[in-house]
């Protein structure tokens, strides 16, 4: 039985997959736009940043969404099969869920934070324009 459920899931995600990157793709947002300079300073700033993600999950679209929408260039990394970047998801972060933003700090120690809407309001918070 397990098994069935696993094909099933797996069939889903085989079909329903390019639906939601074509979904994803037509419905990117406008970035923001800001001077040169701030801009500059914003990806700076990201390159203080990853995003842990799996490339048809809905939440880690939105996320990415919302990435466009901020004009963030942060470096984005797939963890959804067996590897380097899903392991250091779980090493790092504590388990193997996405969307997880990864937050450097100057003194070498890192922050990971999960779900999507928490994301979105920390990258609102630091990076929306008033």
């Amino acid at each position: 039985m397990k098994t069935v459920v696993r094909m099933f899931f797996r069939t889903l995600r085989i079909v329903i997959g390019p639906i939601m990157l074509l979904w994803e793709y037509l419905a990117r947002p406008k970035g923001l736009i800001r001077e040169t300079q701030r801009q500059q300073e914003v990806d700076r700033q990201c390159l203080e940043m990853t995003l842990y993600k799996y490339k048809t999950c809905p939440f880690c679209i939105k996320v990415r969404q919302e990435m466009r929408r901020l004009s963030l260039q942060i470096e984005q990394l797939d963890a959804q099969y067996a590897g380097v970047n899903r392991e250091n998801l779980v090493l790092g972060g504590g388990k193997a869920k996405v969307p997880c933003l990864k937050i450097a700090d100057v003194d070498g120690s890192s922050q990971w934070m999960y779900e999507s809407d928490a994301i979105i309001a920390y990258l609102r918070g630091r990076f929306a324009e008033a």
